[in-house]
């Protein structure tokens, strides 16, 4: 059940930021947090990942559909104990749910965390692009702590 929590967490803190982005902010303006390093920039994307797949909502549409389905079997058939995995679903689920609430009321996704990493401007993206590439770091770690209890146990 807390990984459904977690879930809901992530589209509550998502939508709510994206609203506040769209209410308050003007396309394309952009406000410093940290001077050449962190920006809040108003950004609308109709395709993934740094742009891809332009306007295939019936593409994402489908595949976010059988994501959350996978995600929701894996969360039910979770063994006890599993909470690092357990989180990573949760999260992935959150930030799933999240990009296709805005996809199917916006037709297109509202990005607004925008970075330099040195001198690079990282592709604008949101809590919800954040929450699944975390859920996906954190099953990775799960993996490598899972390979390496295994090594010992042999």
């Amino acid at each position: 059940m807390i990984y459904y929590i977690i879930a809901l967490v992530v589209i509550f803190i998502d939508q709510l930021t994206k609203w506040l982005v769209v209410q308050y902010m003007e396309l394309g303006e952009s406000i410093p947090i940290i001077t050449d390093v962190l920006y809040i920039t108003s950004h609308r994307n109709r395709g993934a990942a740094w742009g891809i797949l332009q306007g295939q909502f019936w593409f994402f549409y489908i595949i976010t559909i059988i994501v959350v389905i996978g995600l929701v079997v894996y969360i039910q058939r979770l063994p006890r104990g599993e909470k690092l995995f357990g989180t990573a679903l949760g999260l992935m689920l959150g930030g799933a749910i999240g990009n296709f609430i805005d996809r199917l009321f916006r037709q297109e996704v509202v990005d607004f965390i925008h970075t330099y990493i040195f001198t690079y401007s990282f592709p604008i993206f949101n809590i919800a692009d954040s929450a699944l590439c975390i859920g996906v770091a954190l099953i990775l770690l799960q993996t490598i702590i899972d390979g390496r209890k295994e090594k010992e146990n042999e």
